[in-house]
C-alpha cells in the first residue's frame, strides 16, 4: 500500500488534482491524504476547506499558513513548518505538489530533505512574474513530473531532468470539464442568484512583481468594466501581494446589477458558468487553459500570463482603460477560430494511475542527477 499525500493551497490547484485523488481513493493499492492550506483556510475568499469536504474524500488534514504580512517568503516558511510536522505523522510514500505557487515550492522541499519522492504537475511551462521563477524552481526540487504536454517535457528535459521522470498526462482539469459531472447552466444559476441571462467572467489577479503598479492596475480595469455595457460575473483575486488593491477596488461594484461578485465558486459550477459566458476577461489561466477548450473569447490583460497566451484567439492587451475598452467593444465581434486540445484530452487521471502502477517510478532515484543533454 502507498501512501500518497496532495497538497493544495487553492481553488485553483484543487480543481487540478480532484480527478486525481478521486481515482486513487478506489484502488486498492494507493491511500491518497490531503493536506489543504493557504486560500482554502481563509473566509474572504469562502473558506473552500468546506468544498473538499464535500467531495467525500478521506484523510483531509487543514493547516492554516496565512501571516498577518501576507508575504510569500513568510508563507513558504510556515507552510514548510506545518507540512514538515504532518509528513513525520504519515511517512507518505509520495508528495505531489501541482504548478507555481508557494505551496508547491514548500512541498518540494519537504519532500526533497525529508528523502520522500516528490511529484510535480504542471512543471515545464512558461509565464510571466515570479510565478515562473517559483515553477521551475519546484521542477527542480522534484523527482516525478507529470506534465500537460510535450512541449513541457521537452522543457524539463532541457533543464537537466530525466526523461523517464516526466510523464504526460495532459492537464487533469480537462478530465472534469468534459464529464458528466457539471451541473447544468439554471442549476449554478440559481445555486448562485445569477438572474441575467447573457454575462461575461471576469477574474483578475495580482501581479507580484508590478506590485507598486497594482492599485492604478485594479482601479482601471473595474472603471472599465463600469464603462462597458455587459453583465459580468466577477470571481475573487488569489491572496498573492497586492490583492487588497484589487478587492478594494470590487467595492466599486456593490449594488450595480450588471455585476455579481465571489470570493469563490466551486470548481464544477465555475466550469458550466464558464461554458456558456460570452468572452472572459482577465489575467487568470483559466482564459488561457480552460477557455480555450469552450471556445471562448479571450481578453488577456498585462504580463501575467505572458508566454503561455499563445492560443491566435487571446486578445492580448495592456493595462490601460484604452485598450481594454478597445477590446471590450470588438469582443462581439470576435470569431474563435481555432480547436484546442494542447492540454490533454480528458484522460489524464487514468494515465497518472498507470503511471503510479508502474514500479519504475518507484524506483526512481532519490539522489537526482543532472542529465545533460
Amino acid at each position: 500500500m502507498k501512501k500518497i499525500v496532495f497538497l493544495t493551497g487553492t481553488r485553483a490547484d484543487f480543481g487540478k488534482i480532484k480527478s486525481l485523488i478521486r481515482i486513487l481513493e478506489k484502488h486498492e493499492h494507493f491511500t491518497p491524504y490531503i493536506f489543504v492550506t493557504g486560500m482554502h483556510l481563509q473566509q474572504e475568499y469562502g473558506y473552500t476547506l468546506i468544498e473538499i469536504e464535500r467531495c467525500g474524500f478521506r484523510n483531509i488534514h487543514a493547516f492554516e499558513n496565512h501571516t498577518h504580512e501576507t508575504t510569500m517568503d513568510l508563507t513558504l516558511a510556515k507552510t514548510i513548518e506545518g507540512l514538515s510536522a504532518y509528513v513525520k505523522s504519515v511517512t507518505p510514500d509520495m508528495i505531489i505538489i501541482h504548478g507555481d505557487r508557494v505551496e508547491a515550492l514548500a512541498g518540494a522541499i519537504v519532500g526533497s530533505l525529508n528523502n520522500i519522492l516528490v511529484a510535480h504537475i504542471e512543471g515545464g511551462e512558461v509565464s510571466g512574474t515570479i510565478d515562473e521563477l517559483i515553477r521551475h524552481s519546484t521542477s527542480k526540487m522534484s523527482h516525478v513530473h507529470f506534465v500537460s504536454n510535450e512541449t513541457a517535457k521537452k522543457r524539463l528535459i532541457q533543464m537537466g531532468e530525466l526523461s523517464e521522470s516526466v510523464f504526460t498526462i495532459g492537464s487533469p482539469d480537462v478530465d472534469i470539464m468534459f464529464s458528466d459531472q457539471l451541473p447544468d447552466l439554471e442549476t449554478a444559476k440559481q445555486y448562485y442568484a445569477i438572474d441575467f441571462d447573457a454575462y461575461a467572467v471576469a477574474m483578475f489577479h495580482p501581479i507580484t512583481t508590478e506590485f507598486k503598479n497594482m492599485e492604478e492596475y485594479a482601479n482601471d480595469f473595474v472603471a472599465t468594466l463600469l464603462a462597458d455595457k455587459h453583465n459580468f460575473v466577477v470571481i475573487y483575486p488569489n491572496n498573492d501581494l497586492g490583492s487588497a488593491a484589487i478587492l478594494k477596488a470590487y467595492k466599486q461594484l456593490e449594488g450595480n446589477p450588471r455585476f455579481r461578485v465571489f470570493p469563490s465558486l466551486r470548481f464544477e459550477y465555475f466550469l458550466t458558468l464558464l461554458k456558456n459566458a460570452r468572452f472572459i476577461i482577465g489575467n487568470s489561466s483559466a482564459g488561457i487553459r480552460e477557455a480555450p477548450y469552450y471556445g471562448l473569447p479571450i481578453i488577456n490583460i498585462g504580463s501575467r500570463q505572458k508566454n503561455r497566451s499563445v492560443n491566435t484567439d487571446i486578445i492580448n492587451v495592456d493595462h490601460t482603460k484604452e485598450a481594454i475598452l478597445n477590446a471590450l467593444q470588438e469582443i462581439e465581434k470576435h470569431e474563435v477560430k481555432n480547436s484546442y486540445n494542447d492540454f490533454g484530452t480528458g484522460n489524464s487521471a487514468t494515465l497518472f494511475l498507470e503511471s503510479l502502477e508502474n514500479s519504475d517510478i518507484w524506483e526512481l532515484n532519490h539522489q537526482k542527477q543532472f542529465r545533460d543533454i
